[in-house]
């Protein structure tokens, strides 16, 4: 998973500890336990001991940023300002919008970062 915020939630944690059948008390959010905050989720979510565990990449992937830069596309040229009557009509729209992206728009995306960090 990403590092976003909710792959790290107090939710995430409840659901791991259910499924994997984990009876111990996880404390409270913001104050006691597995559940104190971010770090203390993070750690609990990526137990190796546990049946289920969260594997986090780093930050800045460069497959992350690709897909986030489709996506991007996808919102900028056919969801913005969009009006949908029904589920099956956005779905129809979105599969037509990339069969065309795919036939006259695809490209590599150019890869410009350095690994410099940003200047403040």
């Amino acid at each position: 998973m990403d590092q976003l915020n909710t792959h790290k939630s107090e939710g995430a944690v409840r659901l791991v500890a259910e499924y994997s059948k984990l009876n111990q008390d996880l404390g409270n959010k913001g104050k006691s336990g597995v559940l104190e905050n971010m770090k203390t989720r993070e750690a609990f979510l990526t137990d190796p001991e546990h049946q289920i565990r969260f594997v986090y990449v780093p930050k800045l992937t460069s497959w992350r940023n690709q897909i986030e830069c489709w996506f991007s596309i996808l919102v900028r040229k056919l969801l913005k300002r969009a009006h949908f009557n029904s589920l099956r009509e956005l779905e129809e729209r979105v599969l037509k919008f990339i069969e065309f992206f795919n036939q006259t728009m695809t490209k590599p995306f150019k890869w410009t970062y350095q690994g410099k960090p940003l200047q403040v």
